[in-house]
């Protein structure tokens, strides 16, 4: 018995007894399935468990997908993560190849689901994710597909890797395949190991000692990083703010994968800003002129986490006369008291706030944050600041769902709610969150909830074919009502009206939603008449924007 699958198979016992009713109703055999397939995409992603949730789509008519993520659309490019999982229930031994089968189903579903002239008879959970996709597609955006193929066995065999080989000829650039298994879990489980280690400089090295803090610039070897991520991978990324499986590439990787491959690989030095590490402490000979071997007590790169993984990436693949082996990429280290986490998150925002895509953690310890967490807390609920932060239960809320359903509830912006995430405490941070307090928060995420359990488990035997898409303007409308029935505006909800605020929601609930839904579709008749809307059409229309006038709202 391998010791990593059964781990993994342990784990799976327990979301099964936790959170059954996350999974599709069947027998144990595929539940436990279907656990795993949950697994994978929260490790893989790094989403919590119950936001993975919403990504499965296994059942019948699913092409061989068992989950979909679509990413957010950015340089005109969007990123779709599709997740097939084969799960053997009964064999814990780690030895068998991913199906062949398997891997032939997810090259035609490629083929398949990302021609929006292809006609396909999928699942109920699968249908809208596709057309939305397509819908992009229609409107102009490229997307790239990561395929990943899981298991509790190893990677699929030589003529299943030629069937991708040649998928991968036709569509260069747009596809990639990887795998992903019980001992990825365990690596990213274990990832907050400490990692002490040795970096090689060539060279003359600068080192300054300021505040009882030190740092340290040198330059390094492309291949000597390549090297450390083949001995320590993403443990080196614990605290960088674009870690993990890579699954967010874009096109400035690309970029450091072509000079490196090209003849201007010696100025690579010269084209990249760098790298970032923060350590307890380092040391190294003093005694020496150049090429000091540095010693690191547990090093954390903070910035440059895609350089050095796309360095070892290009690398591993590359061929014996490419000259990106002869590279140099600046370094810079960090040796900072054990105390000082601030400082830290400091240096990563100033360092990462050039891309807003994870930018919750950086923002996490600034006023309006801390004031948040404090007001929650006196009215009875947990505020989670920083992604990693654990918790369940209906009394915790995230920053992120509070971004989100406070741009679409109160903010009155469905579409940038749901499509531009990436923004949230970015470019929208003070758009959202400026004098926002705890009350507002907090009813915003509730109406949210409430509309979201709606369109999980709807209590229309046949709902609108809209509602994988409407969530946000539906909330939107419930919070304005809500507002109308109390006689107030929004600057009048505090912790004073709070406790009347909610009861009132709570018990007009149902109607605030079914008014919510009929306004949703007098605006669809407005815009289309009488005539039926493909899902396509529909996702288009809401990621737009297009209702936002038939429902009352200025455009900005």
């Amino acid at each position: 018995m391998d010791i990593n699958a059964s781990i993994i198979d342990q784990q799976l016992t327990g979301l099964l007894e936790k959170h059954s009713e996350w999974l599709p109703a069947g027998d144990a055999n595929k539940q436990r399935s279907a656990a795993f397939v949950l697994l994978c995409m929260a490790n893989c992603l790094d989403i919590p468990l119950e936001d993975a949730v919403e990504l499965l789509t296994e059942g019948g008519n699913d092409a061989g997908v068992d989950g979909l993520h679509i990413g957010e659309v950015e340089d005109g490019e969007f990123l779709v993560t599709v997740f097939q999982a084969k799960y053997k229930i009964n064999n814990l031994d780690g030895i068998a190849n991913f199906p062949e089968n398997g891997v032939q189903k997810a090259v035609n579903t490629v083929q398949v689901l990302f021609d929006p002239f292809r006609q396909v008879t999928l699942n109920e959970k699968l249908a809208p994710k596709v057309e939305e996709i397509r819908s992009l597609i229609r409107d102009a955006y490229i997307p790239k597909v990561r395929f990943v193929l899981c298991n509790n066995g190893v990677q699929w065999n030589d003529i299943a890797q030629g069937w991708i080989d040649e998928l991968i000829k036709d569509f260069p650039d747009k596809v990639e395949f990887y795998h992903f298994n019980h001992d990825s879990i365990i690596r990213i489980l274990q990832r907050t190991k400490a990692v002490d280690a040795t970096i090689q400089l060539s060279g003359q090295l600068i080192v300054e000692d300021m505040n009882y803090m030190r740092v340290l610039l040198g330059r390094v070897a492309v291949q000597h990083i390549a090297d450390l991520f083949e001995q320590h991978g993403d443990r080196l990324l614990q605290r960088n703010i674009r870690r993990y499986l890579g699954l967010h590439s874009n096109r400035v990787n690309s970029a450091i994968h072509e000079t490196l491959c090209s003849d201007k690989a010696d100025k690579f030095y010269f084209y990249n800003n760098g790298i970032t590490v923060v350590c307890d402490k380092f040391d190294y000979n003093a005694f020496q002129k150049n090429d000091h071997k540095v010693q690191l007590k547990n090093m954390q790169i903070i910035n440059g986490g895609q350089t050095c993984k796309t360095i070892h990436e290009t690398l591993k693949s590359a061929l014996p006369n490419m000259r990106g082996q002869s590279a140099y990429v600046m370094v810079r280290i960090y040796q900072l008291a054990e105390d000082n986490k601030d400082f830290v998150h400091d240096i990563t925002y100033a360092t990462n706030s050039q891309n807003p895509v994870d930018l919750r953690d950086l923002r996490s310890n600034d006023e309006i944050q801390k004031n948040l967490e404090l007001g929650m807390k006196d009215l009875g609920y947990t505020y989670k600041r920083q992604r990693e932060e654990g918790g369940f239960g209906s009394s915790v809320i995230t920053s992120s769902i509070v971004a989100e359903a406070t741009l679409a509830v109160w903010r009155e912006k469905p579409h940038q709610a749901k499509f531009r995430r990436k923004e949230h405490f970015g470019k929208l941070y003070d758009e959202i969150f400026r004098e926002l307090n705890a009350a507002q928060a907090i009813l915003a995420v509730l109406i949210f909830r409430d509309v979201e359990n709606e369109r999980k488990r709807p209590s229309a035997e046949t709902p609108p074919a809209f509602m994988p898409y409407a969530s946000h303007y539906i909330s939107m409308l419930v919070g304005r009502a809500l507002l109308h029935d109390q006689g107030i505006d929004l600057k009048d909800v505090s912790h004073r009206n709070f406790p009347e605020l909610f009861q009132r929601l709570q018990d007009n609930e149902k109607t605030y939603h079914a008014r919510a839904v009929e306004k949703v579709i007098d605006a669809l008749i407005v815009c289309y008449g009488d005539r039926d809307i493909s899902l396509q059409q529909l996702s288009a229309t809401f990621r737009r924007g297009d209702l936002l006038e038939m429902l009352g709202v200025e455009r900005s």
